[in-house]
């Protein structure tokens, strides 16, 4: 009786052959390489579809230059390939494209975005059941707070910006105008960054600071008339005032507001967190002298050594300048392009544990970041500085810290 070949002797047999020939198995995995597919969750409609559009075009930038330089090397040089899901303009709309896009999408490896954070809890709730890494530039605390051993935020959390964006800025103020601010003003939406920043100065922040908050108002966004919020510090006139806002469209009508009450164009000094208070948009429709001097903490921003990677992102996408939702999007998935060759399979448990390990202080991803891209046990970046950035005739620079610094802070005089 005739003995069949196993499928396992099939097999060895078919790599054996392959092998004989010299050169022709290494093209062979090449040209058979599947594509490692990477998600990105992000709002490209509703009031946050800008800063979803900006990740995207940093996501794509780092895919394409990824692939044309040879791929994942340690995979015979598969290709990445990105999987868009938009999260729309609510939590339950964007934890809905979390589930579809795992249901469609079971290959999947790793993911980033969501941007708004609380689009992003809603959205790790998914990616965590399904074990698969996520990377967020969302600030918010709750985020890594849950215990998840999933989740990596590049950003320092909302509660580390407050903490450190008051005490620098008192220092600012105090240096140009040789005096302490006593009183600020908070206006600030209920989506969860902003809660959590709100949440530390509420706490203890603005005490230790000796600061009396004497207009503190919070609204759900989207805003459709600041006209109260802006009364109240016409009435109080804080010695500066905090702007907590997550939606590029509410600063605008918070900004164009305090210019009608006559507190705009340097009459009281303001203060931002997070990327939309540098969006192209607010110079188009508000117009450089409105924003000169706005100061704001984020996460991550443009900065000194990074000017040939400025020019190639503007000449690739016609955008006047870089936000940090390009910038961040772009090294995430340089991040994972690391991760994968440490790992050297396309499987997610393996590539979050690469992550994990990770300490880099060189290369396309550490560049995107002050600070190594290095994890904490709650998946937290470890020793990362806080960035200020500054609009100066017409542009959002960086001025903190001094050694990334593109430009010199200055404090507005009333």
């Amino acid at each position: 009786m005739t003995k069949h070949p196993t499928r396992r002797g099939v097999t060895a047999g078919l790599a054996l052959g392959t092998l004989a020939i010299p050169g022709l198995g290494i093209a062979a995995a090449r040209a058979q390489a599947k594509p490692i597919k990477i998600a990105l969750i992000a709002p490209l409609s509703g009031p946050w579809a800008r800063q979803g559009q900006l990740m995207r075009m940093g996501a794509e930038m780092a895919l394409e230059e990824i692939n044309q330089k040879g791929g994942i090397q340690k995979l015979g040089g598969a290709k990445l390939e990105l999987v868009v899901a938009d999260a729309g303009d609510s939590t339950e709309k964007a934890k809905n494209a979390a589930q579809r896009l795992l249901s469609q999408e079971p290959d999947l490896v790793g993911g980033t975005g969501a941007w708004l954070s609380s689009f992003t809890l809603s959205v790790t709730e998914v990616t965590e059941r399904a074990q698969l890494p996520w990377l967020t530039l969302s600030y918010s605390d709750a985020i890594t707070n849950r215990g998840f051993k999933f989740v990596f935020q590049t950003s320092p959390t909302a509660d580390h910006q407050a903490a450190e964006t008051i005490p620098t800025v008192l220092k600012l103020a105090e240096a140009a105008t040789g005096k302490r601010p006593k009183t600020i003003g908070i206006i600030q939406d209920n989506t969860a960054s902003p809660v959590s920043f709100g949440k530390q100065l509420r706490d203890g922040g603005l005490d230790k600071a000796g600061l009396k908050a004497v207009v503190d108002q919070v609204f759900t966004p989207p805003l459709s008339d600041a006209t109260p919020l802006v009364d109240k510090v016409r009435s109080a006139k804080p010695d500066f005032l905090m702007l907590l806002t997550s939606a590029m469209p509410d600063c605008k009508l918070i900004l164009e507001k305090l210019d009608e009450f006559k507190l705009g164009k340097g009459k009281i000094p303001l203060i931002g967190n997070g990327a939309p208070f540098g969006s192209p948009e607010l110079l188009k429709t508000i117009g450089p002298e409105l924003l000169e001097g706005l100061l704001f903490s984020v996460a991550d921003w443009p900065m000194k050594g990074q000017e040939e990677f400025i020019e190639r992102f503007k000449k690739r996408t016609g955008e006047p300048w870089l936000t940090q939702d390009s910038l961040t999007a772009y090294g995430d998935v340089w991040i994972f392009k690391e991760a994968l060759e440490r790992a050297g399979a396309a499987d997610k448990l393996k590539v979050a544990e690469a992550i994990r390990g990770l300490n880099l202080t060189e290369g396309p991803a550490a560049a995107c970041f002050p600070g190594p891209i290095k994890f904490d046990e709650k998946g937290r970046r470890v020793d990362v500085p806080m960035i200020f950035a500054q609009w100066q005739k017409g542009v959002p620079i960086t001025v903190y810290p001094t050694d990334r610094a593109q430009a010199e802070p200055f404090w507005l005089k009333a």
